[in-house]
């Protein structure tokens, strides 16, 4: 029994493997990635990427599956990318954001003095609206970082949860 799983690559999107990398290049722009695991097998004509293996072990053939979810993220992300919206919400303070470079200052948190801040990673645009965060890029993992970044940015400590829910929250992810 092998596991063999094959993505194929839609048009507009050229892919190609160069030793342990693939290379997905579309009209968003392009990614690369690094592909080796011990006994797995990758192989691009241009068409299809196969990823498969001989071996029965469960941590192997699991990591055949992982590889093909990352090589189809990979191809919605240089067609169409990822969009994360995030929401604000308070009850207590106003929290006032503004996008600095790489950075998201949360100013006024629970009425705090000094601003928080949370890193936007490289690749990712941040837009501030009303209430809401807009992140989007290319690479889904950089663009769910940024907003694990912003979410851990907002952990309240020493404080009841159950009564100070302000934060930012993820609402839509895609």
């Amino acid at each position: 029994m092998t596991a063999v799983r094959k993505v194929k690559i839609p048009d507009g999107v050229k892919a190609q493997l160069e030793g342990t990398r693939l290379k997905i290049e579309g009209p968003k722009g392009q990614l690369v990635r690094n592909v080796r695991f011990p006994q797995v097998t990758i192989t691009c004509d241009g068409k299809e990427v196969t990823i498969s293996t001989e071996s029965k072990r469960k941590e192997i053939t699991s990591m055949v599956g992982t590889l093909e979810a990352h090589t189809k993220n990979m191809i919605r992300g240089v067609s169409e990318g990822f969009e994360y919206r995030m929401k604000v919400v308070y009850s207590h303070f106003p929290i006032q954001l503004k996008v600095q470079g790489n950075k998201l200052e949360i100013a006024n948190f629970l009425g705090e003095k000094k601003a928080r801040s949370a890193r936007i990673e490289t690749g990712v645009t941040a837009k501030v609206a009303n209430d809401e965060v807009v992140l989007t890029g290319i690479d889904r993992e950089l663009v769910g970082n940024s907003a694990a970044n912003i979410e851990h940015a907002c952990h309240i400590r020493n404080r009841d949860p159950r009564v100070f829910q302000d934060g930012i929250y993820m609402v839509q992810r895609g």
